[in-house]
C-alpha cells in the first residue's frame, strides 16, 4: 500500500513527504505508519518528513520488487484476459509467464502482457509452464476452479490468488488468497442497509 502511494507521489513530482499526509493516503494512523517503517529502518527527518524516492527504493527493496516474480494465469475470460493486460503488474514486481484455459476458441490466441505477449495455451500445459512460475492466478469459474488449483499445486506452485467464487482445499504449505467479488459488495450491501437503518440517518 505504501508502494502504490509512493509511486503516485513519484509520478506528480512529490520530493519529500510528512508521515501525516503519507499515513492519510495510504488510509493508516500517523502511529501505524511509524511503526510500519520502523520494521524497516531509520527514515524521515523530523519537520521535514521522507524522502520519497529513498522511501521508495527502500520498501522496494524490502519487497523484492527489483526481482519480479513470475505468474502463471488459469482462465482467460473477461476477468482473466484484465488481469493479463494489466499493466501494474510489473511495477509491483510480477511477470506474467504463462497463460492456460480450456475454450477452443481461446487457446492460441496472442494476449499482450506488458512489453510482450503471450500465447494462451490448453490446460494441457499447465505443469510445463507453471514449472517456470512461482504464483498461479485461478480466474476460472467457480466448477473448474478447485481442478486448476489441484493442478497448479501438482506443479509445485505453493501460492495462489484467487478469483474463484468457492472455497479451495489445498494441503499444508500452500497459501491461497481469495478475492470474491460478490461475498465484498454483499458486505458492502449489508453495512450500507445497516447505516440506512441507524438513528438519525437520512433517507434518500
Amino acid at each position: 500500500m505504501y508502494l502504490h502511494v509512493l509511486d503516485r507521489l513519484r509520478a506528480s513530482g512529490v520530493a519529500t513527504v510528512s508521515s501525516a499526509e503519507l499515513a492519510e493516503r495510504s488510509g493508516v494512523t500517523s502511529a501505524k505508519l511509524r511503526k510500519d517503517l520502523s520494521h524497516l529502518g531509520s527514515f524521515g527527518t523530523r519537520g521535514v518528513g521522507y524522502d520519497v524516492d529513498f522511501l521508495h527504493r527502500s520498501i522496494a527493496g524490502w519487497l523484492g520488487v527489483h526481482e519480479p516474480l513470475s505468474v502463471v494465469i488459469v482462465g482467460l475470460g473477461n476477468l482473466g484476459h484484465a488481469l493479463a493486460t494489466y499493466r501494474g503488474f510489473a511495477g509491483g514486481g510480477f511477470r506474467i509467464v504463462g497463460l492456460i484455459d480450456v475454450d477452443p476458441g481461446v487457446i492460441g490466441r496472442e494476449v499482450p502482457c506488458g512489453d510482450a505477449s503471450l500465447t494462451v495455451r490448453p490446460l494441457a500445459d499447465l505443469a510445463q509452464v507453471a514449472a517456470s512460475a512461482q504464483i498461479g492466478v485461478i480466474a476460472t469459474p467457480g466448477g473448474a476452479a478447485q481442478d486448476a488449483c489441484d493442478r497448479l499445486v501438482a506443479a509445485g506452485i505453493t501460492h495462489i490468488l484467487s478469483f474463484a467464487p468457492r472455497f479451495l482445499s489445498v494441503p499444508p504449505g500452500v497459501e491461497v488468497r481469495a478475492i470474491d467479488v460478490g461475498v465484498e459488495l454483499q458486505i458492502l450491501a449489508f453495512r450500507q442497509r445497516q447505516a440506512a437503518h441507524e438513528p438519525g440517518a437520512v433517507s434518500a
